[in-house]
């Protein structure tokens, strides 16, 4: 006979009507479910580790042998970074998102994806997609958390945007990105689905938006001036469940 798995004991900072919203649009947004202290604090040591001389193997923006680009250093994404780096670890388990993340998944999650995104002014979005299309889980338990690390995250500077109730439809087909200009050329688009369907999530620094493996999102083109959409985006798993097809993602980190 199998062990039950105990667990420290954990918030549940959702209200009912909260993990009933999650379940019927797919997606809730926690207003300043993170302080701007630690928002601020996270922004500078992300900037300090590209900033230097000697970046971290893991740390740098390219991938394979040749020189660091200036142009990269706040423009690539950072992989992972809660595998290597202590303060990222530790925003990647935020008490708060732990709590909601067991309310939404009925049990305890682990992480295994992190990313950092800088989304510089100028720079493209995402076309709409479903994450399971690129993560796939058994059982079906995945949830993201992305959390607003700029004062505002609006349509000018690419928020994201969702279609709500599509985390229903199950895994619809992907195929190749229609708008260029809009959206990065190596993703995949969803297809199938009417896409003026989407409404914008508008969020503030330290708001996480909490979102199902289905649910359609994408973000548009950053066309600000001078307005970064820097955001920390991880995906979670029940601790029960487990990552196919990518061996990169099978590693399970605990939230407490």
């Amino acid at each position: 006979m199998q062990k039950e798995a105990v667990f420290p004991a954990r918030m549940e900072p959702l209200s009912e009507e909260q993990v009933e919203f999650f379940h019927e649009h797919g997606y809730v947004l926690v207003k300043r479910g993170c302080s701007a202290d630690l928002i601020d604090a996270f922004n500078g040591h992300i900037r300090d580790i590209r900033s230097g001389d000697d970046i971290p193997e893991w740390a740098l923006p390219r991938k394979g042998g040749g020189p660091v680009q200036e142009k990269d250093r706040f423009s690539v994404r950072l992989f992972n970074p809660h595998i290597h780096d202590g303060f990222s670890r530790q925003v990647m388990k935020l008490p708060i998102v732990r709590g909601a993340l067991a309310q939404v998944m009925g049990d305890e999650a682990v992480c295994v994806q992190s990313m950092y995104f800088y989304k510089e002014p100028g720079s493209p979005g995402q076309a709409a997609h479903q994450d399971y299309y690129y993560i796939k889980d058994d059982p079906k338990s995945m949830v993201a958390a992305w959390i607003a690390m700029e004062e505002l995250v609006d349509e000018e500077n690419g928020c994201l945007w969702v279609i709500p109730g599509t985390h229903r439809l199950g895994l619809l087909p992907h195929g190749s990105v229609t708008n260029l200009e809009e959206h990065e050329a190596w993703t995949h688009q969803t297809e199938g689905v009417d896409l003026r369907n989407q409404i914008p999530v508008v969020m503030e620094k330290g708001d996480i938006l909490f979102f199902h493996e289905l649910l359609i999102h994408s973000s548009n083109k950053n066309r600000s001036k001078d307005r970064w959409r820097r955001s920390y985006v991880c995906h979670y798993i029940r601790h029960d469940s487990t990552v196919l097809h990518r061996e990169d993602l099978r590693v399970k980190y605990p939230l407490y």
